[in-house]
């Protein structure tokens, strides 16, 4: 679009075709919003790119390349803040817990987890002055136990955790966290490689179901079109259940379950049960509040 572009801005990381986050690029864009779309290269966004979506190259766990993203968002919406940070890109790790490499698990840490902490510092500024929400795709198997995902499914915990606490942080700077928490759902994160047990495993005995485990998230898996349009639809505006949706100016939901078996692990983890007291809690007791002046962009 032309300097005037006045449309609402989203970056969205790990837009490689056929996952979750190319299918959530073109949600965004058929919504009417502008979308930067982000990959390793940019050679692989090309599909996105004939159908108007701009591409940037973002390394996650790089930092010169958040910060080289974050300066090509400023110049393109001409310093005008940025209104969607959707934290997608991720990778996983199946391995019984006794059998993990230590420089595995840092791998998996610093893309799943530490990039995303630098990423949301990076931009804060920019989704501050937009008063803009960040979007976490989180996971299911940081819920529940999820057998011989003990280093993925830590990462994914330990992000709905931050995400819990840096929702707090930044209300009242007007900015929106949002967690996604995502069953099953067709995409491409474990088809890089397939594993094998070492061989003096204790558990080469199931090693059969061992290798079932990597692909076991795409069995009955929900498709990544319809995963994404289901997530755009709630994290934009006017979203919320009823009649809530009708009685507040912003009543999106904190926690979002979609995929499959989402909706089970809801209700047999409680998850009904989690509430805004805690984040009410903890303002008022380290008095946050006090952010919502300093926090509000100067007339």
């Amino acid at each position: 679009m032309t300097e005037v572009d006045g449309r609402k801005t989203v970056l969205i990381t790990g837009c490689a075709p056929g996952g979750i986050g190319h299918s959530l690029a073109l949600a965004f864009h058929e919504r009417g919003l502008r979308v930067f779309a982000t990959a390793r290269k940019t050679e692989q966004l090309t599909s996105l790119s004939e159908k108007g979506i701009e591409t940037l190259s973002l390394v996650v766990d790089n930092d010169e390349s958040i910060v080289s993203c974050k300066e090509a968002v400023e110049r393109l919406t001409e310093g005008r803040g940025l209104d969607y940070l959707v934290n997608n890109a991720g990778v996983s790790y199946v391995m019984s817990a006794l059998d993990i490499e230590i420089s595995e698990a840092r791998k998996i840490f610093d893309v799943n987890l530490f990039a995303i902490m630098r990423m949301v510092q990076v931009f804060s500024g920019l989704l501050i002055q937009a008063q803009g929400t960040i979007v976490m795709i989180g996971s299911v198997a940081g819920v529940v136990p999820y057998v011989f995902g003990s280093v993925y499914n830590a990462s994914k915990a330990a992000l709905h955790a931050y995400s819990n606490t840096l929702r707090v942080e930044l209300a009242p700077l007007g900015v929106k966290v949002i967690t996604v928490v995502t069953g099953g759902v067709k995409s491409r994160i474990n088809s890089h490689v397939t594993r094998v047990l070492p061989g003096n495993s204790i558990y080469t005995p199931v090693e059969g179901n061992y290798i079932r485990r990597q692909g076991h998230s795409q069995e009955g898996a929900m498709s990544n079109e319809a995963y994404a349009a289901s997530v755009v639809r709630q994290v934009l505006p006017g979203a919320g259940p009823w009649p809530w949706k009708w009685l507040l100016s912003d009543a999106r939901r904190r926690w979002i379950w979609e995929g499959n078996k989402s909706w089970v692990v809801y209700f047999l983890s409680g998850g009904y049960t989690w509430s805004g007291v805690f984040d009410f809690y903890f303002t008022r007791l380290f008095e946050l509040w006090k952010l919502r002046r300093s926090g509000k962009k100067d007339d």
